[in-house]
């Protein structure tokens, strides 16, 4: 019996008219019960929001940032923000949509993220900061080749932008990949 092959994964830089749809996808993959159907939700950590409108728009605006959107089958499927910082460039707002997780997308993701930071960039490394209490996520990335540095820098508390703490010992970890 045939099978009928996946559809194309496409990839282009975001614009204006994403935002809305993007803050959706970044929400639904960290927040609230819909999160939980992948699992890389953060609804034991934070509730509240994961991003807004305005948060979302500053990157896709931004001179030296790009927010990298995933398509399949012209759905909307994932994210991820690319910000050139000289020799390095930042890994952020990262997001698979929930019920597409767990498939090997993630990978494909990142993947391209990182070749487009070498090609474009000459990028020698990515970074990105992870939630230290986020194990399983951070397995995830070191089994893609990222290095934990012990690096932490807290989390904002009191900035509702980025949720609301469920506990008070919440802080990032610095993760690097060397890419050539």
């Amino acid at each position: 019996m045939a099978t009928t092959p996946a559809p194309e994964l496409t990839f282009r830089p975001a614009t204006a008219s994403d935002v809305q749809a993007l803050v959706e996808l970044i929400e639904s993959a960290y927040r609230g019960d819909a999160s939980r159907a992948g699992w890389t939700t953060e609804a034991d950590l934070l509730s509240g929001q994961r991003t807004d409108p305005e948060g979302v728009a500053a990157v896709v605006e931004a001179e030296d940032s790009r927010l990298l959107v995933a398509e399949q089958d012209g759905e909307l499927v994932a994210c991820c923000q690319l910000e050139h910082r000289g020799d390095h460039a930042y890994f952020g707002m990262f997001a698979v949509r929930p019920t597409r997780q767990g498939g090997g997308l993630g990978k494909v993701i990142i993947a391209e993220a990182e070749r487009t930071v070498r090609e474009e960039w000459d990028a020698r490394e990515m970074h990105m900061t992870v939630i230290r209490q986020r194990a399983e996520l951070i397995a995830w990335y070191e089994r893609r080749g990222y290095v934990r540095t012990g690096r932490m820098t807290p989390f904002p508390y009191g900035d509702e932008r980025f949720g609301i703490p469920q506990r008070a010992d919440l802080e990032f970890e610095l993760l690097v990949k060397k890419l050539v």
